[in-house]
């Protein structure tokens, strides 16, 4: 984790502290199950967590044990007994390491995700104020980055909102499916302890059965939880780019929020550079780049392995605090988001009417044109433009053979900028909802 693309929440949800106090609470809960099924003394149960609860786990002393045990869960179980005393014998009954560590893991990548949802949220609110306030704005869309026919800048941010929340129930979905427990013990097959323990552990931590576990809970739920942070850093890349393109001086339809004070280049005053979202693709590149390990984890040797874990150790708060950063970054963007609508406007009418061909081609062919002779027709008059000799209802009007088919007025209609914005309520009522 890098502090500058860090933020606290999501920070704290990796550390040492909250790491064994999950471990704690796992296995004082398992405790407590197994006093239930009376193979442990209650008393024992209630010592763990009479004194387990108010502790402060010693991180320097959990690692001092680990360096002469080299196991990180046994230095753990150590360091509980040196606060609990001779009831600490009874932790740990019948369980194996990956108990604690994969449900721990799943509990964290739960709490991970709930600030993720609430990240998307804020990206979904900006987008939808923002989308609605520039609703009816008149911008030019682009295909191969060249000019094609009108929409509005809030088509394009109805875009991003639709694509959020898509992200979103993608999300849910892979929360749901990590949100797992196993308390199964060696090799999966509860010989050491009994299934009820694992369910009474299950529902205290918030979670739900590992169906089977084989020691390890199935990677393939990982996998695919890195795989949809992945995903929606694809959707952040991809509004940031917009952005970016938007806000180039040959273009700058729309721009970064720069703040007084703030400086674009340490050559060149003058320079306002759209540096969070260039800094949000490079974040992007990162989260994607950590789904391809979790991927590879889901084969695993036999019925466990720890090739996973190390992995696991990176890209569990790598990939979480970075997107966390990246999709609060972007909230911010869309929200103070500078939008240019004159320029918008004189990027429009930029190719002297071009951009309406295909509504003259359509008229061309409605009069009773050929496709072909309509496409020769309106491509012959729309080249010299290209070459700046002159605009392109002119040379229509002066053409026979379009006139031929069109009149004046006939020709006049086709450019009117209203006709492709009539649909823009449809559109938006199928985004946002009635």
């Amino acid at each position: 984790m890098i502090p500058r693309y860090s933020r606290p929440e999501m920070v704290a949800i990796w550390s040492p502290e909250t790491r064994f106090r999950i471990w704690f609470e796992i296995e004082a809960h398992a405790t407590t199950a197994l006093a239930q099924l009376g193979v442990v003394p209650q008393e024992a149960a209630d010592k763990v967590w009479e004194l387990g609860t108010p502790a402060t786990f010693d991180i320097d002393r959990i690692d001092e044990i680990e360096r002469e045990t080299k196991h990180d869960v046994i230095a753990f179980l150590t360091h509980l007994a040196e606060i609990v005393g001779p009831q600490a014998r009874f932790v740990h009954q019948g369980m194996t390491s990956s108990d604690v560590l994969d449900t721990c893991l799943n509990v964290q990548l739960v709490r991970a995700a709930d600030i993720l949802l609430a990240d998307i949220d804020a990206v979904l609110a900006a987008l939808k104020r923002r989308a609605f306030e520039h609703k009816m704005t008149p911008t030019i869309g682009r295909s191969h980055g060249i000019h094609a026919e009108p929409v509005t800048f809030g088509l394009k941010l109805a875009q991003a909102y639709a694509e959020f929340a898509r992200n979103r129930e993608r999300l849910v979905g892979a929360r749901r499916e990590v949100a797992t427990c196993a308390i199964s013990g060696a090799v999966g097959t509860f010989a050491n302890i009994d299934p009820r323990v694992e369910a009474y552990v299950a529902e205290q931590m918030g979670l739900e059965i590992e169906p089977i576990s084989t020691q390890v809970i199935p990677r393939d739920r990982h996998a695919m939880f890195f795989a949809t942070l992945g995903v929606i850093a694809s959707s952040m890349e991809r509004l940031a780019i917009e952005i970016r393109h938007l806000q180039r001086s040959e273009v700058l339809e729309a721009e970064e929020f720069f703040s007084e004070g703030q400086k674009g280049s340490s050559a060149m005053p003058h320079k306002r550079n759209p540096v969070l979202t260039e800094n949000l693709t490079g974040l992007a590149r990162m989260v994607r780049a950590y789904a391809l390990p979790a991927m590879e984890n889901v084969a695993l040797w036999h019925e466990r392995d720890i090739s996973h874990s190390s992995v696991e150790r990176m890209i569990g708060p790598d990939a979480t605090v970075t997107l966390d950063f990246g999709l609060a970054r972007l909230a911010g963007v869309v929200d103070k988001l500078l939008v240019y609508p004159q320029t918008m406007q004189k990027n429009l009418d930029r190719l002297g009417g071009l951009v309406h061909s295909q509504r003259v081609l359509l008229a061309l062919t409605q009069k009773g044109a050929s496709r072909e002779d309509a496409y020769r027709l309106v491509q012959r008059n729309a080249m010299p433009v290209w070459r700046g000799e002159g605009d392109f209802l002119t040379l229509l009007k002066a053409d026979p053979e379009v006139t031929r088919y069109l009149g004046d007025a006939e020709i006049e209609e086709q450019f009117d900028l209203g006709y492709h914005l009539k649909h823009v309520d449809t559109i938006f009522a199928r985004v946002f909802g009635a």
